[in-house]
């Protein structure tokens, strides 16, 4: 059974709910603009809400891109490694992640929840305990140990086994564009005329 079957369930999901918030957000701000302008009455609790929605947004997301391996990332030296090599750099570069992430984004989160549920911190405008809004702490930080353990193990298979390199199918989007620019180098420049019959 490949890695990306335990991969793909929790993708749909994280981006299922990502996009939903973003939509909430999305929704929030225009009836802001809205009620502001048009009905001269402004809106306290959108404003709050799409505050929260941003905080949520922008974690999930965090989450998201590194189950994409598209996170910002400085790799001058792990490109110029051989194939045993990346693959160790990145069962460390992982390691390092995980251990990130439950310590401080998930214990870290769960601390501050337990906080400021304990001292009944209430929102200013919705009147919400704040905990409930400081939850996505710990759901992207799991969610962000649960992709790098994924890749933790395809990285060891890769060093077990260099037959089945790629992350054991969990390739990322860009050894999949080195492979695109390798075919389009083999089968040589395409003229503008080529180019746009293909659009």
């Amino acid at each position: 059974m490949s890695l990306a079957t335990f991969k793909k369930p929790v993708d749909a999901v994280i981006a299922t709910l990502t996009v939903t918030v973003m939509v909430a957000l999305v929704g929030c701000v225009v009836w802001q603009v809205f009620s502001r302008y048009v009905l001269s009455e402004p809106s306290t609790i959108t404003d709050e809400l799409a505050r929260y929605a941003m905080i949520w947004v922008g974690l999930l997301g965090a989450a998201y891109t590194v189950g994409l391996q598209q996170h910002l990332a400085i790799d001058l030296i792990t490109d110029a490694m051989g194939a045993r090599d990346r693959a160790a750099m990145g069962v460390l570069i992982n390691a390092v992640v995980v251990a990130f992430a439950l310590l401080v984004i998930t214990r870290g989160g769960l601390g501050l929840i337990d906080k400021s549920l304990a001292s009944g911190q209430l929102s200013p405008a919705m009147r919400i305990p704040m905990g409930y809004v400081y939850f996505v702490l710990p759901i992207s930080g799991v969610v962000m140990s649960y992709y790098c353990a994924l890749f933790c193990i395809g990285h060891l298979i890769d060093l077990c086994r260099p037959d089945r390199h790629r992350v054991a199918g969990l390739a990322s989007s860009a050894e999949h564009y080195e492979t695109v620019a390798a075919q389009a180098a083999a089968t040589g420049p395409a003229t503008l005329d080529e180019q746009e019959e293909r659009r």
